[in-house]
């Protein structure tokens, strides 16, 4: 492997407008792919094999047409305090408003709430639904301006007006903000780092170019394989962050090779050679972690994985051949100012920060580990509470409408209403399916936690009903998922004496079934994922105690940031220090995508920081001058690796969202834990306590394991190469 990539790295350092202009061809063939491609819908989602998704499907074959995808408002009228919506002044601008909502371009109807009886029961509230032929993305901006000002006019008569629905989002994702003030962030990490601007500069240039070239090639082929708009998220954010820790490492190495006396082209390959085994074996970790996401049985989280891992390949290529090739332009460049000048770096074998630390924990490695481990199983803990669910508007800001709108359903309707539950009733086997579909209803209605049921409405054939079931309590509250169950659970008898089968769907209920099928599905996932990383870094470090202790060290750190997560989101301690108004469960897929991202992140580190180790300690080294070694060789880019990764995460506790929020808060909080807390303290303290035996490997599983070279001991035994005169010229040229 290193010897391969020794070659390839030299290849792309002299053969570098070859290169460039593969990837410059590259980018330009997805980039026109892209322009001429038809545009992504947004994917519908779907999660088979639950009960709601079973009631959704029925809903479609039973009452065609009826689950339109039109954009929605739900407008809520709240009168002045000590009125009614029902006085004649007040009910006179009701009326009028909804007249004028009705009259939009793109309007397919808004319902008289007088007329349907949607006024609360103490006259103060009432509320329309305003439903669109086209879907919310359709929505032109005067079909925007229109509904509000109509909600102005309808405040000028002294009400309160608020809308719900999703009539007026603005369509676009959140992060663009964040991601800027991150690679900002990132720039100035990276030229403490290098102290060098052609340095601090490259990684994020072929960084960019990598996520040019994912997206391009996403967007390209986003019809023909059924992707949406949403596809390329995952893709985008961890071909980002992976891209500019794989360049990171390998011009890393770079500078120390050169800093060693190697010429350009042979440091160049020396370090495609060693840095870029690491870069392979680190980027295969990430790809296991996204693929293993088929195992949750999500189709959109499918594909997304999949996207992502394909953008993790391109970064890994991008490091092993663009990033050489562009250190052949500016051979120099990248250079610390006292190497340009001078011609040589700073002894790649002097003391700094990462060796001191390293002596450190070596000198008291179990007052560290067990610091480390209790520290972190203490902020575990609260993980034993969570509570998964998908947060709504109830989860928004008070200064959004959507949240002021939900409040005064709330308030007005009861704490249920903005969750009602659907019910799909199969009357197909029955002698009288009229008669079945009312028993049904009346079996549910006196079931305790339940406040109200709407008449049943059938389908042409009459054999199918369906009706809506109002909880006493709010979507996301623990008991309205054990009213759900209850009903499902008096589904047996139900059957048995009316001879009609049915299903309970609906946001609230599928939310439910989302939160437990992920749930379900995270121990697997955590398995496959774990264990085949397992097997990998067996190949990668040929012990058996150090991809344990890696496999250890990545659980503990999740762990730990899904319990300040619950802390913060759940629980509501330190809520307001991030602007969290409203707490509630821990969004669905929350577990599911911290494990995946931080996952791959934290190989990056494992494999980079201990090759390094593996490394002096395949040349000579002991067991604890091997770990001073691989930190002071791999301490400072590994914390500048991570400090980017933290910065760019942390961009996004500032968004509105909740949700938004939450992502960036626990991914911040787990890579913050594992790169500091797991490979700088807890790794080379257990490390330190091995000895030798952290290098163990039986010898009946050492001959079944294939040899793989990560740290580069057949490089080290291969003579060193003549000169080569084009490398001698380039290197004359930069100097002068």
């Amino acid at each position: 492997m290193a010897t391969f990539l020794y070659r390839v790295g030299r290849l792309a350092f002299r053969r570098r407008w070859y290169v460039a202009l593969v990837w410059a061809a590259v980018l330009a063939a997805v980039g026109l792919g892209a322009m001429k491609a038809p545009g992504a819908v947004d994917e519908e989602f779907s999660m088979p094999g639950i009960e709601s998704q079973k009631a959704f499907d029925l809903l479609e074959q039973r009452f065609p047409g009826a689950s339109a995808d039109g954009a929605t408002a739900r407008v809520v009228f709240v009168a002045p305090s000590g009125q009614k919506v029902t006085a004649t002044e007040n009910k006179t601008a009701v009326e009028e408003a909804v007249t004028e909502l009705a009259d939009g371009s793109h309007v397919a109807g808004a319902v008289d709430p007088f007329q349907a009886k949607a006024v609360s029961a103490d006259g103060t509230t009432a509320y329309t639904t305003v439903t669109y032929k086209v879907a919310a993305s359709d929505l032109t901006d005067a079909d925007k301006t229109h509904l509000e000002q109509v909600l102005d006019e309808a405040r000028d008569s002294g009400l309160t007006v608020e809308v719900g629905g999703n009539a007026l989002d603005d369509g676009r994702g959140a992060g663009g903000v964040a991601e800027v003030i991150g690679i900002a962030i990132a720039a100035v990490v990276l030229l403490i780092t290098f102290g060098s601007l052609a340095a601090a500069g490259l990684p994020l240039l072929t960084a960019v170019i990598g996520v040019g070239v994912s997206m391009a090639a996403i967007t390209a082929l986003s019809s023909a394989l059924g992707l949406s708009t949403t596809t390329g998220t995952l893709a985008m954010m961890l071909g980002l962050a992976v891209g500019i820790d794989y360049a990171l490492f390998v011009v890393s190495r770079y500078r120390e090779e050169r800093a060693n006396g190697r010429t350009p082209q042979e440091a160049a390959g020396l370090a495609v050679g060693t840095a870029g085994s690491a870069v392979v074996f680190a980027g295969l970790t990430v790809v296991i972690a996204l693929a293993g996401l088929t195992v949750v049985g999500i189709p959109m989280l499918t594909k997304m994985g999949l996207a992502a891992a394909g953008a993790v390949v391109i970064a890994v290529l991008i490091a092993l051949t663009l990033v050489p090739a562009l250190l052949g332009f500016w051979p120099n460049a990248v250079l610390p100012r006292r190497a340009r000048t001078k011609g040589r770096g700073k002894d790649a074998t002097e003391n700094n920060g990462g060796t001191r630390w390293a002596r450190f924990v070596l000198r008291r490695p179990l007052p560290v580990l067990l610091l480390g481990v209790v520290g972190l199983g203490a902020l575990a803990l609260p993980v034993t509470d969570l509570q998964l669910g998908m947060p709504g508007d109830e989860a928004k800001p008070t200064s959004t409408t959507e949240r002021r709108a939900y409040d005064a359903l709330a308030e007005g309707f009861g704490a249920g209403f903005n969750g009602p539950l659907t019910v799909v009733v199969d009357a197909r086997g029955a002698d009288d399916p009229k008669g079945a579909a009312e028993s049904v209803s009346k079996e549910i209605g006196a079931t305790k936690g339940v406040v109200s049921v709407s008449p049943a409405r059938f389908n042409e054939a009459g054999d199918t009903a369906v009706f809506s079931v109002v909880p006493a309590t709010a979507p996301t509250d623990e008991k309205t998922k054990d009213l759900v169950t209850t009903i499902r659970d008096e589904r047996p008898g139900v059957e048995a004496t009316t001879g009609a089968s049915y299903e309970v769907t609906g946001t609230t209920a599928l939310n439910i079934d989302i939160s437990d099928k992920v749930q379900g599905a995270l121990v697997p996932y955590l398995v496959v994922v774990v264990g085949l990383a397992i097997v990998l870094l067996l190949v990668v470090f040929r012990s058996l105690l150090v991809p344990l202790k890696a496999a250890l060290g990545f659980l503990l750190s999740v762990l730990a940031s899904l319990g300040v997560v619950v802390v913060v989101f759940q629980q509501g301690h330190g809520a307001g220090i991030f602007g969290v108004e409203q707490t509630g469960p821990v969004m669905s897929l929350m577990p599911i995508f911290q494990v995946g991202i931080v996952f791959g992140l934290a190989m990056d580190y494992e494999v980079f920081l201990v090759s390094r180790m593996r490394e002096a300690y395949v040349h000579g080294e002991r067991p604890g001058q091997a770990v001073v070694s691989g930190f002071r060789h791999s301490a400072r880019v590994v914390v500048a690796a991570a400090m980017i990764m933290i910065a760019v995460f942390a961009g996004f506790i500032g968004e509105s969202e909740s949700m938004i929020k939450m992502i960036g808060f626990g991914l911040a909080s787990a890579v913050l834990f594992d790169a500091f807390v797991v490979r700088m303290a807890i790794v080379p303290a257990v490390l330190a306590l091995l000895g030798d035996k952290a290098w163990w490997l039986p010898k009946w599983l050492d001959r079944l394991l294939p040899h793989v070279d990560v740290e580069g001991e057949a490089l080290s035994r291969r003579p060193e190469p003549d000169p080569d005169p084009a490398d001698t010229a380039d290197l004359e040229a930069a100097r002068a």
